[in-house]
């Protein structure tokens, strides 16, 4: 093929593209422009641009029927944050072994792969029992325990996987330099992997943000739901007050979109870097 020229291939692949492009942004695009408009200019045209730009929608959800918003994305951040950081600090450690120390990590590596296929529903009754008597139902705690316990599995294959890749000469040098294990972890084999430790915080923080099970269950007191929960009961309360609902979805989707707008480049590099060995 000469250069600068396309094949039918190259152009159905674009066109393919461009079409998923188109269906997968128009939606959020036509979200947050009704967000601005009122239920009956929604009503009469979804489509068209709102007559005048107005915050209403997006003052209401602060204290309307009960629910405040912008407590549960509070509530949402202190989870999730909880979450992600107890699942880089665990993973980090367990992979760092099973990359590096001589014992069967296939037989492990079986077990954290079946434990990702155990249903989550099935801990539900376990778990809700042990944390009232320890004296942590109902908090947030309870939840970070059971959303680390079900997302460590996940960490831990992909950070072993791309520890795996790195050079063992430069821990070799090290300790031939006199750094002992704790040195050579935290200056050599972290910053090294963190491109794979990012990857795992996204994914992490995307399924404790977006699990609704989960936080129905083992929060039933309102004001310590994450957004979550609070955004399934907009509707309820709401009622047939469509630009409510589009404010809702807009303050639920920005942070999600922007953290992985951020940081997309390592999520590639990190899920890759273990296949690129083979």
């Amino acid at each position: 093929m000469a250069k600068g020229k396309l094949s039918v291939f190259s152009i159905l692949s674009y066109i393919v593209l461009v079409f998923w492009a188109i269906t997968t942004i128009f939606p959020f695009l036509w979200v947050i422009n009704n967000s601005f408009k009122s239920t009956s200019e929604i009503l009469l045209n979804s489509l068209s641009l709102p007559k005048e730009i107005s915050l209403k929608n997006y003052q209401q959800l602060g204290n309307y029927g009960n629910i405040n918003m912008f407590r549960g994305f509070i509530n949402s951040f202190i989870i999730s944050g909880s979450v992600v950081l107890l699942v880089l600090l665990l993973s980090s450690l367990a992979s760092f072994v099973l990359s590096r120390f001589e014992i069967k990590t296939g037989i492990i590596k079986s077990f954290f792969t079946s434990a990702m296929l155990v249903p989550a529903f099935s801990i539900v009754i376990p778990a809700l029992v042990l944390f009232r008597k320890i004296g942590i139902g109902g908090s947030h705690l309870s939840l970070i325990i059971t959303q680390t316990a079900l997302n460590l599995p996940f960490a831990i294959l992909v950070l072993s996987s791309f520890m795996t890749t790195l050079p063992k000469e430069l821990e070799e040098s090290a300790l031939i330099d006199g750094a002992n294990l704790l040195t050579i972890l935290f200056k050599i084999i972290f910053p090294l992997s963190i491109p794979g430790i990012i990857t795992v915080a996204i994914f992490v923080f995307l399924w404790s943000y977006n699990d609704l099970f989960m936080s129905m269950i083992f929060i039933p007191t309102r004001d310590k739901q994450p957004i979550c929960v609070l955004l399934s009961l907009v509707s309820s309360i709401y009622g047939t007050n469509y630009g409510a609902m589009m404010a809702a979805l807009v303050i639920t989707i920005i942070p999600v979109i922007i953290i992985y707008m951020l940081l997309q480049e390592f999520v590639i590099r990190g899920l890759t870097a273990g296949a690129i060995k083979g």
